[in-house]
């Protein structure tokens, strides 16, 4: 049973959120141990420092997010998420695990990293939503926008520490034990899911498998104008903005000639200022759609400044304000969409916004990497500007139009103009007829069937 309370880490008192975040923090920091050790022996050991070999390894670890896009919405919305994470949490720790011996035993080629990185991103396609909705089924809804915000912490927490551990690490041992490492960390976030009190799941009503049931998801973002507004934000920073490996990896390499442990501090010196968006996000009883416009407007300044930036220490202390101004963004348009979107549609509208977020990426990191190799790191920054400049001008644009309305309250003027059927949804009654505006929903939620407060359900 979760406890009322306020204050930054008021989700916490809640024992499966607890125990969700324990593992998943461990297994993050594995994550972006991985990350760093593969980002550099594609750029120093498998290319010849080839900044267009890196982004052609972003574009296949990302690109899955839109080819399997029908698939992993549906699959989000209508399995038990609980038992699709431990499928998916189990096969990436079985590809970090292969990748580590191949890199151990010395016989790693570039097409083989092509390789790995296209099936990680086939089963984060299946893991990504499944993982943002599920923090759903672990709090209440009053506190959904909390929860949303340390986990943004947590994942942004261990990236202070992977990259830095994984650049001492590959200075001493290699990159290899990195990914074994990482492939050991899976166990973590495994068990904790074994041991979630599955009686006291929020679990939403599941979506009626209909036909075009996925189409829905697209036909309620059109009918969504802050949805679509949100949603091509985040496509020009996903695509041109959020391509830091190679920023961070071009300038370290060929502009600041450092080594791996001084990227890895890079990486490490950034999630500070991630960590600090996030704890500042989940400190907001609920987001506000005008951060979005000022998380945009911030990143593009914080881009111009750090292509400008002259030596090492300078750099990285603008790589704080970045990760501010990105953590910020993605966490409040991470809220806005999970509150303002009907229970049942969650996970399809989900795999969208993330597949638009990554989805641009096979666009935007070749290209960036491109730049980066024939004009130089700096001018490929200049792009990550104009990408934050062009998104705070589509929320300028929003907030012009729309005005200041609430994000949160449009929610029943969709329900109520198409009707709970139309999205897919298991019953009409999921969607009330009276909602305050600016408070989230919460009718459609029940517990898990066994639950004792829901003895009905035991049948």
């Amino acid at each position: 049973m979760s406890v009322s309370a306020t204050g930054t880490f008021r989700s916490l008192n809640v024992y499966n959120y607890r125990v969700w975040a324990g593992g998943a923090v461990v297994s993050n920091v594995g994550t972006w141990m991985q990350r760093t050790a593969q980002d550099w022996i594609v750029l120093t050991q498998l290319s010849h420092n080839n900044a267009t070999a890196v982004g052609a390894v972003m574009a296949l670890q990302f690109a899955p997010q839109v080819l399997l896009l029908p698939v992993t919405g549906f699959a989000a919305d209508h399995l038990d998420r609980r038992k699709l994470l431990m499928v998916t949490q189990a096969l990436m720790g079985v590809l970090a695990l292969g990748l580590g011996l191949l890199t151990i035993s010395g016989v790693v080629q570039l097409w083989q990293v092509f390789i790995f990185a296209f099936l990680l991103g086939c089963v984060t396609a299946f893991d990504a939503p499944a993982r943002q909705t599920f923090v759903a089924d672990l709090v209440e809804e009053a506190d959904l926008s909390n929860a949303v915000g340390l986990n943004s912490t947590s994942f942004n927490a261990a990236r202070m520490i992977g990259p830095a551990v994984a650049g001492l690490l590959i200075a001493a041992v290699g990159s290899g034990w990195v990914f074994l490492i990482n492939a050991a960390s899976f166990a973590a976030v495994l068990t904790s899911l074994r041991f979630l009190r599955i009686r006291d799941l929020h679990v939403t009503d599941r979506a009626a498998r209909t036909r075009g049931s996925f189409a829905e998801g697209f036909r309620y973002i059109r009918a969504r104008p802050d949805l679509k507004a949100i949603l091509l934000m985040l496509f020009l920073i996903g695509t041109f903005a959020v391509n830091f490996p190679i920023f961070i990896s071009t300038m370290s390499v060929t502009v600041f000639h450092v080594g791996a442990g001084e990227y890895g501090l890079l990486s490490s010196i950034m999630a500070i200022g991630s960590v600090a968006g996030a704890l500042l996000s989940a400190r907001r009883a609920k987001p506000r759609v005008a951060l979005l416009f000022v998380a945009s407007a911030a990143l593009g300044f914080g881009f111009v400044l750090a292509a400008l930036m002259p030596n090492y220490w300078l750099f990285a202390l603008t790589l704080i304000i970045l990760g501010i101004a990105v953590q910020t963004l993605n966490t409040t348009a991470n809220s806005t969409v999970q509150l303002s979107t009907e229970p049942a549609m969650r996970g399809r509208v989900m795999a969208i916004l993330l597949a638009v977020v990554m989805g641009g990426t096979p666009i935007g990191a070749p290209l960036v990497g491109w730049v980066a190799d024939v004009y130089g790191p700096r001018w490929a920054l200049a792009i990550g500007a104009a990408a934050g400049f062009a998104a705070a001008i589509v929320g300028l644009h929003y907030r012009w139009k729309y005005g200041s309305r609430p994000t949160i309250g449009l929610r029943r003027s969709v329900g109520a103009r198409f009707g709970a059927r139309r999205f897919g949804a298991a019953r009409s009654g999921s969607l009330k007829r009276s909602v305050p505006t600016g408070v989230p929903e919460s009718g459609a939620r029940r517990h898990a069937p066994g639950s004792r407060r829901n003895p009905a359900r035991e049948r």
